[in-house]
């Protein structure tokens, strides 16, 4: 069974950093993994995905929103995704998700009902 569990969120202030990790269990398949927030009051929005074989990045990409602001990167050894998220501002306050979907290239990477497994999220805040 495909388990994802996010640490790493928090309370910062605008400009501040954060790093998010999702550690995934119970699959050995490189699944094409993918980042969703979700503000209070607003649909769940795609912040970024990332597929990887071994140490090469096949496919990343990110939301206009958040281009060179946040880095996503993927640790297949450790099973893990991370989202490095610099010069936060005010309007990233959400909870942050991780999902993971068979591949990144068919249909649209931040339609987040194509992706089949999500974690439970973790909480970023970013005061003014």
């Amino acid at each position: 069974q495909v388990q994802l569990v996010e640490s790493g969120g928090g309370s910062v202030q605008a400009g501040g950093s954060l790093t998010l990790s999702c550690a995934a269990f119970g699959y050995t398949y490189s699944y094409c993994m993918g980042w969703f927030r979700q503000a209070p009051g607003k649909e769940r929005e795609g912040v970024a995905a990332i597929w990887t074989t071994g140490d090469r990045i096949d496919y990343a990409v990110y939301a206009d929103s958040v281009k060179g602001r946040f880095a996503t990167s993927q640790d297949n050894v450790k099973n893990t995704v991370y989202l490095q998220m610099n010069a936060l501002k005010p309007e990233d306050t959400a909870m942050y998700y991780c999902a993971a979907r068979y591949d990144c290239y068919s249909g649209s990477w931040s339609r987040s009902d194509e992706y089949s497994y999500w974690g439970q999220g973790t909480q970023v805040t970013v005061s003014s």
